[in-house]
């Protein structure tokens, strides 16, 4: 047999008095069992120590191919907002407005500016090159002409997420406001409310008037 089989193998420890009683023959409880018995358990538990590194390394895998992918987020996230603060200060003679679409070109002298009329608008005409056109966004972010359907896309979808939540707030809250006013409802008429934290009815009649006394004119 293997010598570091042995070391491998962890058995327990032999004890010839179990529970303070001594054993007639601590043979028969603590003789080895068949060797190759402990060649299976040896097997056994360099396999189990394989499926532990690989499901670890598996798990680390995911981790790291997460955060190569929130640093190629924030990579892009800090580029676009680096674009969108130039576009911001880029030569402009009008007040931006969010939703609007607007042309932007470069001058001969390389003065990049904002126009509100596009290639086709200016027709042969144009006089300076044309870089491209632009959406400005509510969040005075920047769109690309041919990315503003997918961005509209985008937003649509939130906002029927933000909309289905709003109504699901709003069912809860006038069933709150129903189960309000029938217990109002119900004490205005005197009828019997239930305590629960008694378990018991309380009626909430008022307290009967005093009788009239009856004066007698002489």
């Amino acid at each position: 047999m293997d010598p570091n089989i042995a070391t491998a193998v962890a058995l327990v420890e032999k004890d010839d008095e179990p529970g303070g009683y001594r054993l007639v023959n601590s043979y028969q409880t603590n003789r080895n069992a068949d060797p190759m018995d402990l060649v299976c358990l040896a097997q056994q538990i360099q396999k189990a120590d394989e499926f532990v590194k690989a499901t670890a390394g598996g798990k680390l895998t995911v981790i790291a191919e997460q955060i190569r992918f929130l640093q190629q987020q924030a990579r892009q996230i800090l580029e676009d907002a680096v674009k969108h603060e130039e576009f911001h200060h880029v030569a402009c003679n009008f007040v931006k407005i969010p939703g609007k679409i607007y042309h932007l070109y470069r001058r001969h002298s390389g003065q990049r500016y904002f126009s509100l009329l596009s290639p086709n608008e200016w027709g042969s005409s144009c006089p300076h090159t044309f870089l491209g056109s632009y959406k400005l966004e509510h969040d005075q972010s920047w769109t690309a002409f041919k990315d503003v359907g997918r961005r509209d896309e985008e937003m649509a979808m939130v906002n029927k997420v933000l909309n289905a939540n709003r109504q699901c707030h709003t069912h809860n809250a006038i069933e709150q406001f129903t189960a309000a006013s029938l217990s109002v409802h119900s004490v205005t008429k005197g009828e019997p409310v239930k305590d629960t934290d008694k378990g018991n009815e309380t009626h909430t009649d008022t307290e009967p008037e005093p009788a009239k006394e009856h004066v007698k004119y002489v």
